[in-house]
């Protein structure tokens, strides 16, 4: 029987997300490239993601839904409450 839990999921302001995203030692074209955002060859020739600059960005009123950002958290091992665990080939396919 599958059980399902509730997560509290808060939208983060872009200074914790941005916080997130240092304690993970990413940056932020890793860190859209873990949740599937675009990224692009910058002005310098770097690799860079403008959607997630905006996400974090103070100025920008854009914010990471509060799903998005359990998920990350969950990716990266911060989520304060759980944490993501492999199954194993008999719990994946129990046929």
């Amino acid at each position: 029987m599958n059980m399902i839990t509730k997560l509290e999921m808060p939208i983060p302001s872009g200074n914790e997300l941005k916080a997130a995203r240092m304690a993970a030692g990413l940056n932020q074209a890793q860190a859209a490239e873990l949740m599937g955002y675009p990224v692009q060859i910058g002005s310098r020739g770097g690799v860079q993601s403008r959607t997630w600059q905006a996400l974090e960005s103070t100025a920008d009123n854009r914010n990471m839904q509060g799903p998005t950002f359990a998920m990350f958290l969950l990716l990266t091992g911060q989520h304060p409450e759980f944490g993501l665990v492999k199954k194993l080939a008999t719990e994946a396919d129990p046929a």
